[in-house]
């Protein structure tokens, strides 16, 4: 193990924030076997998982100060990787999406999971400094392109579920840095008219149209979706929450809307209905509460922090997380419309769950130097 971790900086690792992600995953990979029992998913997530522990140690063990230092490498290469992945030939297009990069031995490497680690960096680079006053327009708008150029690429794709993951990332930097509230009371009528009137202009010019429009169309109005169409999903995931009752099923695969391949995507975009089937209503609570723990961890790390930069940083990842739960389990739920928006340490995914543990390495690395100046 690295030096940084050895004798007295051995006790001040934050081991429940470590032990809370590793259960989840571990049961987030039984829950994968449930789904796909006879693919290898849930072999690929453990051989991730370990690839992810020695990843989160070697970035626990490093000074976060100096990574952040070098931010905008970091983030200029990230706006590479996003570039590279658009080219035809190099990109591969899976589902209409061009969001993956073929590598050897690794697999499928998705960029855009990864981005979102440097782009937070920048902006506690950017806003991390010490402040007596409150965020100007100027600094305001810098912020806005610091997300706005890899979520631009990440749109390209297009990936409009990984786009919206990024805006929390702002949102929370920008509240922690004392936004003027004029500026976000403009940015909420503005989305509040904005929104309504891109979904008309969009139905009557043709440019919302195909599963997009109706996907949205599903929630607004359900009871006249196509439950053999676009509504398929959506509609198979709350009949496989509700076939959970309060305990689940169990182990038992015979009547599984699962393992009988009548959810999609069970393994990643749906493996909250999975759990929902066969560990019930109390599974999934105790679930919630686990994630709450991780949540509590992370915000406790960010109040022992010993400057706003290592502050940000943990804050932002903090609503990145709490934001993908939310819009995952929504979609399970059929309150939201289907994104492809991976469940955080559940969903099979390398590049997620490696992108996840770097995150949290990082919080663990502000939080060994708590009690450095």
């Amino acid at each position: 193990m690295v030096a940084i971790l050895e004798k007295h900086r051995l006790r001040d690792f934050d081991w429940p924030l470590a032990l809370l992600a590793l259960m989840i995953v571990v049961f987030g990979t039984w829950q994968i076997h449930n789904a796909q029992p006879i693919e290898s998913y849930w072999q690929k997530q453990l051989i991730g998982l370990g690839v992810a522990l020695v990843t989160m140690i070697a970035v626990a063990s490093t000074d976060y100060r100096k990574l952040v230092r070098f931010a905008p490498g970091f983030y200029l290469f990230g706006l590479v990787l996003l570039g590279i992945v658009l080219i035809p030939g190099i990109g591969m297009r899976i589902n209409g999406q061009q969001c993956w990069i073929k590598l050897p031995l690794v697999g499928q490497f998705q960029p855009s999971e990864f981005v979102k680690i440097p782009t937070v960096m920048m902006l506690a680079l950017y806003f991390g400094k010490p402040r007596h006053s409150a965020l100007t327009l100027k600094e305001t708008l810098v912020g806005v392109l610091i997300l706005a150029l890899p979520a631009g690429l990440i749109l390209l794709e297009p990936d409009t579920g990984q786009v919206l993951t990024y805006l929390p990332l702002l949102a929370v930097v920008l509240f922690l840095s004392s936004i003027r509230m004029w500026i976000v009371i403009t940015a909420i009528v503005l989305m509040m008219v904005v929104a309504p009137a891109a979904y008309f202009v969009g139905v009557k010019t043709g440019t919302l149209s195909g599963y997009k429009l109706e996907r949205i169309n599903v929630i607004l109005d359900p009871e006249h979706a196509d439950k053999r169409g676009f509504g398929y999903h959506t509609w198979q995931s709350i009949l496989t929450v509700g076939k959970g009752g309060l305990t689940g099923t169990g182990g038992s695969i015979e009547y599984s809307q699962s393992s009988l391949k009548y959810l999609p995507e069970p393994h990643t975009d749906f493996i909250f209905s999975v759990t929902a089937e066969r560990t019930g209503f109390l599974g999934c609570i105790l679930l919630l509460l686990a994630y709450a723990l991780l949540l509590s961890r992370l915000i406790t790390g960010a109040r022992r922090a010993p400057d706003r930069t290592g502050m940000l940083v943990i804050m932002a990842i903090t609503g990145g997380l709490a934001f993908q739960l939310f819009i995952n389990i929504g979609m399970a739920l059929g309150m939201l419309p289907v994104i492809g928006v991976p469940l955080p340490l559940m969903s099979a995914g390398l590049s997620s769950i490696l992108a996840t543990f770097i995150a949290i390495g990082f919080a663990i690395s502000v939080q060994l130097r708590r009690f450095v100046n």
